[in-house]
């Protein structure tokens, strides 16, 4: 068994002749000067992308959209499940942020598992989360046109929605660096947007806001309507189920820091700043609507938690403002989405994982297959989404539903793996390390997957567990297959290669 790690990173090597060498702890993309590496890639993002990216990257349009139907719920105890489940993704963040410090790689996770676990497992977990993406370009292309379509009516929907994908599509095929600029300014605005929701929020809970409607309650409305868990303990665990997805996305630093002028720099970065990321805007905006507002308050669920809030305070406008704000962070879901997915794709193709046109790179150095190919499939999920959204579109959505939770388990796993061969191989590049390994590695696997059997109990938690089950069960099954085929061909080529030569 230990000899799977050497073995699985020679295969994968046969198969990549592109990858960087281990001792330049880089996959590719060379350094400040931007120029290209051996992998086509150009490093055109510059440390105060990168810090945006990390810091917008667990903010999702599903903290604004969802986090009403969460309160309602589980009432105050929301935070609870907000907690529980920002302590699981600061664990997985650390253990990812120990192997991407280690190896930045375009790749991320997807090739830590093919180097730790196997070829089938970076196979397999690559094209699940690649599914996941190209399906969320769909969801918040539908969710940007709503918006814009109420703004201007005469433009209908699906032309809304096009017209932002061809948008944003052209931004990723132009450079790296200007899906660098558009991310920083879309995560910029969401930042100081929950930034300035948090500070009015807490001078408007003390009743010291000039002008507030607000009664100025402090902290009363977290135990006046019915006490802090009004729908019992129970409701703590619904409510995970509720929150875990809006959290999906931190990951992506990790895929990024491989074009960055300084990978570890920006890693070791994002990965320490991680928890006060999710306290802030997590766990700070949601207890600022909780104590502005009753949890049972019906315009948290009819105008949505943020909305009711500002307008308890008596902020004018507060939904147009609010759907600016959404508009935004869906534009940056959608841009990263794009982002995420092709660089996915492109390891995969480096790997031999994926068509190779998806591994080649444009004079600019980004992957213009690749790009192509994800926003081809993400146009289609839309197309379903108009045409069948409770049958095929709805088998999309649930399928990939728990491909989230796969993800974070297959890091987990493959942490246990790769600290091992990453101080046998390069010890210096351990500069990040995951805390009391491997207890707490051990922990927030017995975690993951707690929710996911809690899943089964759930009526709609239930459907997205079993689809996504099944979907990963035929592309692990697939993948099996694939590199057992692989390996007779090279079996039976061997003794022909002998007498050829």
């Amino acid at each position: 068994m230990t000899s799977q790690p050497s073995l699985a990173k020679a295969d994968q090597a046969s198969h990549n002749p592109g990858a960087s060498h281990p001792e330049n702890g880089r996959t590719g993309t060379t350094g400040p000067d931007g120029s290209q590496g051996s992998d086509g890639l150009k490093a055109g993002l510059k440390n105060r992308h990168l810090s945006m990216i990390a810091i917008g990257g667990v903010i999702g349009a599903g903290l604004f959209v969802g986090s009403g139907s969460g309160i309602a719920k589980a009432g105050p105890a929301i935070l609870v499940s907000y907690a529980l489940v920002g302590t699981m993704v600061v664990m997985v963040m650390r253990m990812l942020g120990e192997m991407a410090a280690a190896r930045p790689s375009s790749g991320s996770f997807s090739a830590y598992a093919d180097q730790a676990l196997g070829r089938w497992a970076g196979f397999s977990i690559g094209w699940l989360y690649w599914f996941f993406w190209v399906v969320v370009l769909a969801v918040e292309a539908t969710a940007g046109a709503v918006i814009l379509n109420g703004w201007v009516p005469a433009v209908p929907q699906w032309a809304w929605a096009l017209i932002v994908m061809v948008v944003l599509t052209a931004t990723n095929l132009a450079s790296v660096a200007s899906y660098g600029e558009f991310e920083f300014w879309f995560a910029g605005i969401k930042v100081v947007a929950i930034g300035a929701f948090v500070i009015i929020g807490l001078l408007a809970v003390f009743g010291v806001l000039p002008g507030s409607d607000n009664p100025g309650a402090g902290f009363a409305h977290l135990t006046d309507a019915g006490g802090f868990m009004p729908n019992g303990p129970g409701s703590i665990l619904t409510g995970v189920l509720m929150v875990v997805f809006s959290f999906m996305g931190s990951e992506i630093v990790t895929l990024a820091a491989g074009e960055s002028e300084d990978p570890q720099r920006a890693v070791t970065k994002a990965t320490n700043s991680v928890i006060w990321r999710i306290g802030v805007f997590y766990l700070g905006s949601i207890f600022i609507v909780l104590t502005l507002l009753p949890w049972n308050d019906k315009s948290i669920t009819k105008d949505g938690s943020y909305v009711a809030a500002l307008n308890s305070i008596g902020i004018p406008h507060a939904g147009q403002v609010m759907n600016v704000i959404v508009l935004t962070a869906v534009l940056s879901c959608l841009n990263s989405g794009l982002y995420t997915a092709s660089r996915m794709a492109f390891s995969l193709g480096q790997r031999g994982d994926a068509p190779k046109a998806f591994a080649k790179t444009s004079k600019r150095g980004v992957p213009q297959a690749a790009i192509l190919g994800s926003v081809v499939f993400g146009f289609l999920a839309v197309w379903f989404n108009y045409q069948w959204p409770t049958t095929v579109f709805n088998f999309l959505l649930n399928s990939s539903g728990a491909v989230a939770l796969f993800v974070w388990l297959v890091i987990c796993f493959t942490q246990l793996r790769m600290r091992g061969m990453i101080l046998r191989e390069q010890p210096e590049k351990l500069v990040v390390k995951m805390w009391l390994f491997p207890y707490l590695t051990w922990a927030t696997i017995a975690m993951i997957s707690f929710v996911l059997v809690y899943m089964l109990t759930d009526d709609a938690g239930r459907e997205q567990v079993v689809l996504s089950l099944l979907v990963a069960a035929l592309v692990v099954g697939f993948a099996l297959v694939r590199e057992q085929v692989q390996k007779r061909k090279k079996v039976s080529a061997g003794p022909a290669d002998e007498l050829t030569g």
